[in-house]
């Protein structure tokens, strides 16, 4: 089947062509030669996007007949997805696939492939039940994806420090974007889907609330925030935020509170730092700023810290992964398939790359501006439209 497959997309897909031909040998040592064949031959299908409006629309009420849909849509669209990543992560540069983490990723997409692709059709609302079960299993098993990631790259980039830094691996860097912005549109797919079977919340459509105010969840991520700067200083700065908290809009209310925590808790830790050196943390520290401006395409969120600033040549590292200013990173060991994503990456130095991440899949997008010597502004911009595609990798 993959030959076939590949035969009719010669012209357009060679490339992919050559991952299917190398990655199979390995593919093979777990996995019978049919399930192969079905995954590089789904890897050359074409993903289909969905926007945020669309979400939305669909979503508000979720009758028998729309979930129905949505389960055939899913079914018919999450196998390609899965496919293209587990075609990628088997045929990985420098050998970042021959790591056991990362099979073990792999090894995951393969099983949720699988078992997607031996569901019978969904005819019937009973279908359609057993079916968000399965999904229910998937959003499971591949909640630890990232951090199992991180352990393997980070067990690479050990490897290689005596041969190149990691700014020379750009092929890696661009793989684990793409990579990590297909999970953000796998797990919302499935979770939207899991959460119109839920209890109904006010002002919810699924997983998006129709009326997120950020200015609230700032608020929430500024206290989250400078509670892990309290446990770690004993200290934290005061976060001054400034706009309008009865402005909203439609948005994921998790994904901005991972945003605005990020940016929030870089400034925190920079001032804190700052302050505790210059003066043996006895000066009282300059507030940090947080602006959420209301435009007619964009909500911006600006976060302004007079933290000493990044020097310029060190500007561009902070978008790449293991790149972390934490005082002590994780240790690899620490990482097991049971672990906590969120605190492993704390010190990873995951936090601004996938951030920015969860900005573009929207439609938006995260800068930061740094002035050596004085501090930091970050800007965070949210697409207001809602009608941005997803950008598929």
């Amino acid at each position: 089947m993959a030959v076939a497959a590949a035969a009719l997309h010669a012209g357009m897909h060679r490339a992919v062509n050559r991952v299917g031909a190398s990655a199979a040998a390995r593919l093979a040592d777990s996995y019978e030669g049919s399930v192969v064949d079905d995954v590089f031959a789904y890897a050359l299908k074409k993903q289909t996007g969905v926007a945020l409006k669309y979400m939305l629309n669909f979503g508000q009420n979720p009758i028998d007949r729309q979930l129905l849909l949505s389960a055939q849509f899913l079914h018919k669209e999450l196998p390609v997805r899965l496919a293209h990543r587990a075609a990628e992560l088997d045929n990985l540069p420098y050998g970042l696939g021959s790591k056991r983490s990362v099979m073990k990723v792999r090894d995951w997409y393969v099983d949720s492939f699988r078992e997607l692709r031996s569901f019978p059709p969904i005819k019937a609302a009973s279908d359609e039940i057993k079916f968000t079960e399965l999904l229910r299993s998937i959003y499971t098993r591949h909640s630890n994806v990232v951090p199992m990631m991180a352990k393997g790259v980070a067990e690479l980039r050990l490897e290689m420090q005596q041969q190149a830094r990691l700014t020379e691996m750009p092929e890696i860097h661009q793989f684990l974007d793409g990579f990590y912005l297909s999970r953000i549109g796998i797990r919302i797919l499935i979770g939207q889907h899991i959460s119109l079977h839920e209890p109904s919340r006010p002002d919810h459509v699924g997983i998006i609330c129709t009326r997120c105010s950020p200015v609230e969840v700032a608020q929430d991520s500024i206290n989250d925030a400078r509670a892990i700067c309290l446990r770690e200083y004993g200290a934290a700065p005061e976060v001054s935020v400034y706009g309008d908290p009865k402005f909203t809009f439609p948005y994921v209310p998790s994904h901005l509170h991972h945003m605005v925590f990020e940016l929030v808790k870089n400034s925190l830790r920079a001032v804190q730092d700052r302050y505790d050196a210059d003066d043996g943390g006895m000066a009282e520290p300059p507030p940090i700023r947080l602006v959420v401006a209301e435009g007619g395409e964009d909500v911006t969120i600006k976060v302004s810290d007079e933290g000493g600033g990044i020097p310029r040549s060190g500007v561009p590292r902070i978008w790449t992964y293991l790149y972390s200013t934490a005082k002590q990173p994780v240790a690899m060991e620490e990482v097991d398939e049971g672990c906590d994503g969120p605190v492993v990456l704390a010190g990873y130095g995951y936090g601004l790359p996938i951030s920015r991440l969860y900005a573009r899949y929207w439609g938006g997008d995260m800068q930061v501006l740094s002035m050596e010597g004085y501090g930091t502004d970050a800007y965070l911009h949210l697409n207001r439209l809602g009608n941005s595609q997803e950008p598929l990798p």
